[in-house]
């Protein structure tokens, strides 16, 4: 579904991504993990246009994507849940589902989002700001949904959320799998990242030092304490 071919980002004249090459197929969760400040982050940049690579390819469904602009990008369906939330915090929950909502053939609707996290439906005219920070990553998440996406960059979705909110994201990618929307996960939990992904990858310095399933990653202790200091 999704291919990038030895793609280089820079910021100015910073060289982060050096020669990342990656593929997501249709319903597949990759997990990428690394340290902080290894390049995660700028590789869903890349992906998405805020960032473009200065060199390589990004392919999805067979279109090269690597110049074009975030919007056209999105409306190709990849679609963002951005680190840190950003939900628009003077909107109500319903607003911030909606702003950026996109009919078609899926058509993710407010009665599906809120099938999917029942508590949001009780908060549904609350505005952001008055969410709590399970709440408001729900809230993200429905509204990368909204623009009805067959893939999704999920940047640290479980950044400080309580355990049983932790349980429910999981319990969503699962569930987003069985709809064959594809995802890469970009995480700072291993355990979640061992448990949700079909396939890990790590970063370090801008590069991809390792590559294995989950459960081959977790009998490496070696890699483990060199590149995620476990």
């Amino acid at each position: 579904m999704l291919r990038a071919e030895d793609i280089h980002t820079y910021y100015g004249s910073s060289y982060i991504l050096q020669g990342i090459s990656i593929e997501v197929g249709k319903g597949e969760v990759i997990g990428i993990l690394g340290r902080n400040g290894m390049g995660k982050t700028t590789l869903i940049r890349s992906l998405i246009g805020f960032t473009p690579p200065r060199h390589g390819r990004v392919i999805f469904r067979d279109v090269e994507i690597t110049h074009k602009r975030a919007f056209e990008i999105a409306r190709l369906g990849i679609s963002v849940v951005p680190q840190g939330r950003q939900i628009f915090p003077s909107l109500n929950l319903v607003e911030n589902l909606t702003v950026g909502y996109k009919g078609s053939h899926i058509d993710w609707t407010l009665e599906m989002i809120f099938e999917l996290f029942p508590p949001l439906k009780q908060r549904a005219y609350h505005p952001g700001n008055q969410l709590s920070g399970g709440e408001q990553q729900m809230l993200a998440i429905g509204r990368s949904l909204m623009t009805n996406p067959s893939f999704l960059l999920m940047d640290e979705p479980t950044e400080g959320l309580s355990p049983i909110f932790v349980q429910t994201v999981g319990e969503v990618i699962r569930k987003l799998q069985q709809k064959d929307i594809a995802i890469l996960l970009v995480e700072q939990n291993l355990r979640f990242a061992l448990k949700y992904s079909d396939h890990i990858l790590i970063l370090n310095q801008g590069i991809i030092v390792h590559s294995s399933s989950p459960k081959d990653l977790d009998q490496n202790n070696e890699i483990k304490s060199r590149y995620l200091g476990v």
